[in-house]
């Protein structure tokens, strides 16, 4: 359709980008600085992670008023991988009528998906234990490792939340993060992120406001009086709105960056596993041709 010359429309047309961390994976596979940069990397992208065609540019020669900026960040549960294996050392080991069985002790080799189903068990009991039942399993498959007995015995094998949580240790950078493996929910990750980190907005190389995240909520998303965490009251009027609009004009680069300024916060950042999304949304008018 032709452009109609010397007419350009206003238009409310909020433009978005994201970083996405699928399932099973860690936000180190993902991005593997200590900054986040939205805006850039927005090739092979759907509509849902992005609404630009171009990194860092308008489309086409349109320009834009940004009134408000807000960082979304969500709230699902994370869904860890069966590989690479925890070895967890067993506090004690019963056989199946349930008496403990002296001098023998054993180690539990689990997928971190296994092992943290294990942990969260331990967590919710009252005396912070769980038990894996081997009974069925095979010993000799390295599944469980007995020592202090001559020939493998069936049995149950007790684990504790200290027990597991040093397994973890011994991951390095697969293991999940510490948000992650004390809580449940994706309620810490989102504190974590909001005030551990500083979001900064350039427009053409020039900075046109920068602060920690915790200033930018989402004014969106679910709410609930329930098990829910989420950035702010979810209306429209809940976000961070700028004094004077920032113009961003035709061909101008721009890009939002959030830092993890803080080196161990950044070590435990990285290690969070997904499903995790977190947006920067520019709220403003679009000024754009007539077709």
């Amino acid at each position: 359709m032709a452009v109609v010359q010397g007419i350009r429309e206003k238009v409310h047309f909020p433009i978005y980008d994201s970083i996405i961390v699928p399932a099973r994976k860690q936000l180190r596979e993902v991005e593997n600085s200590s900054i986040l940069k939205f805006f850039v990397n927005v090739q092979g992208k759907t509509k849902l992670e992005t609404n630009l065609q171009s990194a860092s540019l308008l489309p086409h020669y349109n320009t834009f008023e940004a009134r408000a900026m807000r960082v979304v960040i969500s709230d699902f549960s994370p869904e860890f991988p069966e590989e690479p294996s925890v070895t967890a050392e067993g506090d004690e080991v019963k056989p199946p009528t349930g008496a403990a069985q002296t001098g023998v002790s054993a180690t539990v080799e689990l997928g971190i998906d296994e092992a943290m189903e294990k942990l969260r068990e331990a967590q919710d009991s009252e005396d912070g234990t769980t038990e894996f039942d081997y009974t069925q399993q095979e010993v000799t498959d390295k599944i469980v490792t007995l020592s202090g007995t001559g020939a493998p015995i069936p049995g149950i094998v007790v684990l504790s939340v200290g027990g597991l949580k040093a397994a973890f240790n011994n991951l390095g950078k697969s293991a999940p993060a510490s948000d992650q493996i004390d809580s449940g929910n994706g309620g810490r990750i989102i504190r974590t992120l909001l005030y551990n980190t500083v979001t900064t907005l350039y427009v053409g190389e020039k900075i046109m406001i920068q602060a920690p995240t915790w200033l930018f909520p989402s004014g969106s998303g679910p709410f609930s009086n329930g098990n829910f965490t989420t950035h702010g009251e979810p209306s429209p009027t809940a976000t961070f709105r700028f004094a004077e609009a920032v113009n961003i004009d035709k061909q101008q680069n721009f890009r939002v960056e959030i830092e993890v300024p803080d080196s161990d916060a950044f070590q435990d950042i990285q290690k969070i596993y997904g499903p995790l999304s977190l947006w920067v949304f520019l709220d403003g008018y679009m000024m754009r041709d007539v077709q």
